[in-house]
């Protein structure tokens, strides 16, 4: 079970320790659908069509960049993340059970 709240109505991400942390929109869009998903795996470009729409170019060291930043502000350890997991060779998932 996470520790932190995510309030799609206001977008806003509270963490385990109830504090309030920023995150830019498209950091919003990504986490709320990756936890809105939990469990299964999307590759970069089914993450690029859900969450930037059809009409982006898709850039995977961009969104490597965003897995990045958006991890170093939700992760408890972002060197070893327990809820943003990357699944070698297919993409990224969410899970939020703990170790």
């Amino acid at each position: 079970m996470v520790g932190f709240q995510i309030d799609p109505f206001i977008r806003t991400f509270t963490n385990e320790n109830t504090e309030s942390v920023y995150l830019t929109a498209k950091e919003f869009d990504l986490l709320y659908f990756l936890y809105s998903h939990k469990g299964q795996v999307f590759t970069k470009e089914q993450l690029y069509d859900n969450v930037w729409g059809h009409d982006h170019i898709t850039d995977t060291k961009n969104l490597t960049s965003f897995i990045r930043k958006l991890r170093k502000k939700i992760e408890p350890n972002p060197d070893s993340p327990q809820y943003i997991i990357t699944v070698w060779g297919v993409g990224y998932k969410f899970d939020e059970e703990k170790p």
